[in-house]
């Protein structure tokens, strides 16, 4: 699995429990000067950006990691609260050297977590994090202490909301406007609790808004992609033509259709690529998606022409592969959508825009276009684990597996893995009878409680 074996950095970054290693300041800290460290490949004068989501924990961890920085000379521009594609975007118009974005994402309020962009926007490759967590570990940097003018500075960047805003608008197409749509966006009390409403009334949308008050504990709580039952009821209740609901940190999107039925990644991807190759603007006619992605979106992209590439789970890979090929539409089934024509991360808002776009240039509802993919039956469970152990030398585990995929033959499939930002075996089964993959996703759950949850651990001792 790409990045195991590390002890700081998961599939986004680091993450976990805020003021419990390694989501403390002294972490932070020690992370502030490696990245410093490691931007300095010239002689100028450097500087890292640094943003975050709405999480009370994230004054403390924006504090130590600016001081770090500007321990190794460096100087840091903090923007505040802003989705992670917004810490992306500005991360490269500002010239920064690096990009920091502390959120936990999707996570519950009480983790947080510290993931990197580099110069041009991307997060930071394998190695790189690697290079940071040896120097985070270790102690080669620990003498290296500029003084005097050489300390860097931390300025604050008043207009970050602004910029972006004015960035995202600008992928909507100039000759289409939101005139007479009624939208309801639930932001998840996250990030983009300000921008998000601002930027679908200033293309002319009558906006609904839900999520917009953060209180600094109250991020992804019963509210925004992970429960968009709210949003349901709320397109339901004011005859809205599409609801929208983001993430913590805004770089995925779920949508809600006028008759208050959830719209996955998948049916979104599916929708949007087969839009960009009616008009030859889907590179090489292929889209990229992880191995969460349902079958039913295969079997639609193929009968239009579309090859479908998957990737491990993890929008990091997805992107790698996007930039590799030179492919520029893929994503998630969670709803993490890469369009690398505007940004170079997933955006939920730049996600929205382009559906709504779609609506209204075709003048068809959300409930019609959904209607290009049949999703197949998909049974996800998790199961809290104490140890990660190599899924095949796990014989009861392995037995169940090797079971379900007899079982399913060719009219489906299984996918067992650890979640790369929680302690949790993710274990998926698709196929054409919900009844039959019920039964086979709860005996893979029970074999891997009985050899991998906790209460297997505390019998081994």
């Amino acid at each position: 699995m790409p990045g195991e074996g590390r002890r700081l950095f998961g599939t986004d970054g680091v993450r976990g429990t805020a003021n419990v290693e390694p989501m403390t300041s002294e972490t932070a800290l020690r992370l502030g000067r490696a990245l410093a460290h490691v931007s300095k490949r010239s002689h100028r004068r450097h500087k890292i950006l640094i943003g975050k989501d709405t999480r009370l924990s994230g004054y403390m961890l924006e504090t130590a990691m600016s001081s770090g920085i500007c321990s190794m000379g460096v100087d840091v521009l903090l923007v505040g609260p802003l989705p992670t594609p917004g810490i992306a975007f500005l991360t490269r118009t500002l010239r920064a050297d690096a990009g920091v974005v502390i959120s936990a994402s999707h996570n519950p309020f009480p983790d947080n977590g510290i993931k990197f962009f580099s110069q041009a926007g991307f997060k930071l490759p394998d190695e790189l994090e690697e290079e940071i967590e040896h120097l985070v570990l270790g102690d080669a940097i620990d003498a290296l202490r500029p003084t005097a003018t050489e300390i860097g500075k931390a300025f604050r960047i008043d207009d970050a909301v602004g910029r972006y805003n004015v960035f995202v608008k600008n992928t909507f197409p100039r000759h289409l406007t939101l005139d007479g749509m009624r939208i309801v966006i639930d932001c998840g009390h996250g990030a983009a609790y300000r921008v998000g409403p601002e930027v679908l009334e200033e293309l002319g949308a009558e906006v609904v808004s839900l999520g917009v008050d953060p209180d600094g504990s109250n991020i992804n709580q019963g509210c925004g992609a992970l429960h968009p039952e709210g949003l349901q009821a709320a397109v339901r209740r004011h005859g809205a033509q599409v609801g929208v609901a983001l993430d913590g940190d805004a770089d995925r999107a779920i949508f809600v259709d006028e008759q208050g039925q959830v719209v996955d990644g998948d049916a979104v991807m599916a929708i949007l690529a087969d839009d960009l190759r009616a008009r030859g603007e889907l590179r090489q006619s292929i889209l990229v998606a992880t191995v969460m992605s349902n079958l039913g979106l295969h079997l639609a992209m193929q009968e239009r022409g579309i090859q479908v590439v998957t990737t491990p789970v993890g929008d990091r890979y997805v992107v790698e592969e996007m930039v590799r090929g030179g492919y520029n539409l893929g994503g998630e089934q969670s709803g993490h959508i890469v369009f690398l024509d505007h940004n170079t991360t997933g955006d939920g808002l730049i996600t929205a825009l382009a559906l709504f776009a779609l609506m209204v240039e075709k003048g068809r509802p959300l409930s019609e276009l959904r209607r290009i993919m049949r999703r197949l039956p998909q049974i996800l469970l998790n199961v809290r684990v104490a140890a990660r152990r190599d899924v095949p030398s796990v014989p009861p585990l392995a037995a169940a597996i090797a079971k379900a995929e007899r079982a399913l033959g060719a009219r489906g499939r299984v996918l067992v893995r650890y979640s790369g930002t929680e302690p949790l075996l993710r274990v998926m089964v698709e196929g054409e009878r919900e009844g039959e993959i019920r039964d086979l996703a709860e005996s893979i759950a029970a074999a891997a409680r009985g050899a991998l949850g906790e209460s297997a651990a505390a019998a081994s001792k």
